[in-house]
């Protein structure tokens, strides 16, 4: 062995990090962390050469191509339920793990000429709208939640996600949460049948309909407001206060949750009790195979799970506006990586 690749290896072993250079691993799903995962994916690929090529085609999506076995893993903003976990185990004949990787939000965005300062929406509000009940900028559920502020009595042009998304369950899900309505008649699901509006693909699909479309109003994670400058509401919470969606306030939502944490992982922290949770956020989870029959790809893919838990990795994701785990979900994780087979 060459000197170089000797030193190179050695580096590897050092860093807990087993080496496996050329390594392809495919996998699939959402659209919500895709930012993050692109990071780590060409991050872990420096130290190992493990290339992960992750396809941000959305959560129900990643959901399917993991149960037909096409990619090496999946990834979902939402738990899949018991009927998908059913058809997991059916097709695959072993079960299917979930590892929360970050925290996010579910951001209210919009595009309303002559207003530049943050909205405040109420529950009811951003209900009203999605059940087609509330269709002008200017309704009182919208106004008295910006005392001073001059709404134009514009039509609201609703933009909604069109494929299966992980996101899309997020929303939905909080949805349920504050409107009884909204339950029994749309519910909460990657994919519903919306009430009113127009369909884009992705988080990147929405944010661009909704920026090029005046008067209208969508919802994104946070880092795709962020990165095209496209502005987004305060939420009113269930303790009554406005928050605006950041890394610490999904963190405070987050923070009763990590103490119970269920063994599977999934978990809603839509709604959150506190005066400081943003009420639409949400972990994200990758959805690993428990048995992998190929074993260096199961080693990577273990290994890439380790790593990503550690600190640095988990300081990448707050420099893109999602909030890295809680130290009692990461300790738990650590332990269920042995149920990989």
């Amino acid at each position: 062995m060459k000197r170089t690749a000797l030193l190179v290896f050695l580096s590897a072993l050092l860093t807990g990090i087993a080496f496996a250079e050329d390594l392809l691993i495919n996998a699939a799903g959402a659209s919500f962390p895709n930012p993050i995962y692109q990071k780590w994916f060409s991050e872990y690929q420096k130290k190992t050469g493990v290339r992960i090529n992750y396809q941000s085609v959305g959560s129900g999506a990643g959901i399917g191509q993991i149960t037909e076995g096409t990619v090496d893993f999946g990834a979902s903003d939402g738990p899949m339920n018991a009927e998908q976990t059913k058809k997991f185990q059916d097709k695959r004949g072993f079960g299917v793990l979930h590892f929360p990787t970050v925290m996010g939000a579910v951001v209210v965005t919009y595009n309303l000429p002559g207003i530049s300062q943050a909205l405040n929406f109420t529950p009811a509000a951003i209900s009203g709208i999605y059940l087609g009940k509330i269709t002008k900028w200017n309704d009182p559920e919208i106004a008295k939640a910006n005392p001073g502020v001059k709404i134009p009595a514009n039509d609201i042009v609703v933009v909604h996600r069109s494929d299966g998304s992980g996101t899309t369950y997020v929303f939905t899900d909080y949805l349920s949460k504050v409107n009884p309505d909204w339950k029994s008649k749309v519910g909460s699901a990657t994919s519903v049948t919306w009430p009113i509006g127009l369909g884009a693909a992705k988080n990147d699909g929405v944010a661009g309909l909704v920026k090029q479309t005046a008067n209208s109003i969508g919802y994104v994670e946070l880092i795709y407001a962020t990165q095209n400058k496209m502005a987004y509401g305060n939420v009113k919470n269930k303790a009554g206060a406005f928050v605006t969606a950041s890394s610490a306030s999904v963190s405070a939502a987050a923070a009763a949750s990590a103490k119970t944490m269920p063994e599977d992982f999934k978990v809603s922290i839509v709604d959150a009790e506190g005066k400081s949770s943003y009420p639409i956020s949400t972990f994200t989870w990758l959805l690993i195979p428990e048995k992998i029959a190929d074993k260096g790809k199961k080693t990577a893919i273990v290994n890439f799970i380790k790593w990503m838990l550690d600190k640095d990795a988990q300081a990448l994701a707050e420099s893109l506006d999602y909030a890295s785990l809680p130290k009692p979900v990461v300790a738990k994780e650590l332990k269920a990586i042995a149920k990989v087979q």
